[in-house]
């Protein structure tokens, strides 16, 4: 889900935007040093040896819903808090019993004991620390891509491996990764705007002429051109495989693995950029977070999408250096909400934006911003989301299980048909884009050892 795209003058990030853990354990990182494509700030040994956690580390500035910049000394230390019970969370990993299903059940039972140790607070400053907290709750749903923390497995929680190194991005975009990969290839071997309808296989497809071979695999696209193949790997987001596995793939997949597509989560998160004349916020603040003062982890949510969809949001990145970006704001907002505000047109979202940055700054005179542009994944047909999470009622073995090659029956390793790449379907690195590169480069590596030329003398074989 790589999606670099022209905002005005300036290229922004749609889809993945960092580089998560940027050190030499990442191959996005690897590849991107080699091709030239970060700055010597982004590879400096420095920068690779820093432990974020998996959290972009950034200056921040908290707005409150009523319109103040909240004290940084209480915004720290409910971080420090959440991020102490999130890490906390680990030591579940593949136990027997849980004390509960969920990550977010196991954070709001502890947060419900904190709560009765700040006996030196008065009641409103208890209500501030938890709508902090919960603006937190936020963020990890947007770091998980789910709709909320009830939802992610709290067994298989600590099982996602982070990687050192602060996170950068790519001054050129994100794509130009994607550019320099495909500049080894013949523009004849990718076909671009060619949709796949049906993937078949167990079949017996006979190439045109009589001495044509025979192939397993035949790939039908949607204007009705047919590809045949010995092998062929797929790497559609899983979002795509929960609505479409029973006519994607025929013979229809195997019950585990359609068990596995099932229960694994794939949750939304999306990005809105907003460019304004002139900033609202410092020149050294990169990030500005929101405060919603009358809302609680240990309150019960609305389910009012339509009044209170845009109180998800949990706040925006200053896009960086002003020099390129000009005046950018990159929000982000995960879950149904997020789903929700795709359904809105620009020019609404636009009002609803301007109307929650005047509230924020108390400045009902702010000038609204100039333009606005944001993602939609969840209406994209062919992701229907963001990336994948392990939900409640699925593990790490899920994962596995989906990588799998099929048929599961071979004896024979060359007779392999069809192959799952992603995301999805790497157990530790699962919603990156370092995990999507190692799993398709898992799978390439699987068929490449299987057509040794000092061993198996055979037709070169047709992906």
């Amino acid at each position: 889900r790589v999606c670099s795209q022209r905002f005005g003058s300036r290229v922004v990030e749609i889809g993945a935007h960092w580089i998560h853990g940027p050190s030499k354990g990442n191959p996005v990182f690897q590849l991107a040093s080699e091709y030239g494509l970060l700055d010597e700030e982004a590879t400096s040994e420095e920068n690779q040896q820093i432990e974020t956690g998996g959290h972009p580390i950034l200056p921040s500035l908290s707005y409150s819903s009523s319109g103040r910049i909240l004290n940084p000394e209480l915004v720290i230390s409910m971080r420090n808090l959440f991020s102490t019970l999130l890490g906390q969370t680990h030591m579940f990993l593949n136990l027997a019993q849980v004390p509960v299903p969920s990550v977010g059940e196991y954070l709001k039972k502890e947060i419900a004991e904190q709560v009765k140790e700040w006996t030196d607070d008065d009641d409103e400053t208890k209500q501030l620390k938890l709508a902090v907290l919960n603006t937190y709750f936020k963020l990890e749903c947007c770091v998980s891509g789910t709709h909320s923390m009830d939802l992610v497995a709290l067994r298989s929680f600590g099982e996602y491996v982070t990687l050192p190194g602060l996170d950068c991005t790519f001054p050129g975009g994100y794509g130009g990764l994607i550019d320099c990969m495909l500049a080894s290839l013949s523009k004849e071997s990718i076909l671009f705007n060619k949709p796949v309808k049906t993937i078949h296989w167990r079949g017996s497809y006979q190439e045109e002429g009589s001495e044509g071979r025979t192939f397993p695999v035949q790939v039908e696209c949607e204007d009705g051109e047919t590809f045949l193949a010995d092998h062929v790997i797929v790497t559609v987001p899983l979002g795509f495989l929960k609505e479409h596995h029973k006519t994607f793939i025929q013979p229809s997949l195997p019950l585990q693995k359609v068990e596995a597509i099932n229960q694994l989560g794939f949750g939304t998160n999306n990005k809105i950029f907003l460019e304004f004349e002139k900033p609202f916020w410092g020149p050294d603040c990169q990030l500005i977070e929101v405060v919603w003062e009358d809302e609680s982890p240990l309150a019960a949510p609305s389910t009012n999408l339509q009044a209170v969809w845009f109180k998800k949001l949990i706040g925006f990145v200053v896009l960086q250096p002003p020099e390129q970006y000009g005046h950018v704001l990159c929000g982000f907002i995960a879950g149904k909400e997020s789903e929700y505000m795709e359904t809105l047109s620009d020019s609404e979202v636009l009002t609803a934006f301007t109307h929650i940055i005047r509230k924020l700054t108390g400045n009902h005179h702010l000038a609204p911003p100039t333009k606005v542009l944001r993602s939609k994944w969840h209406s994209a047909p062919y992701t229907r989301g963001s990336y994948s999470y392990v939900a409640v009622g699925s593990s790490g073995e899920d994962i596995d299980t989906l990588s799998q090659p099929l048929p599961e029956e071979t004896s024979d390793p060359r007779l392999l048909q069809v192959l799952f790449a992603g995301e999805a379907t790497h157990r530790t690195f699962y919603s990156t884009t370092h995990g999507a590169l190692l799993s398709g480069w898992r799978e390439a590596d699987r068929l490449l050892s299987l057509y040794d030329a000092s061993e198996f003398h055979q037709p070169k074989p047709r992906l």
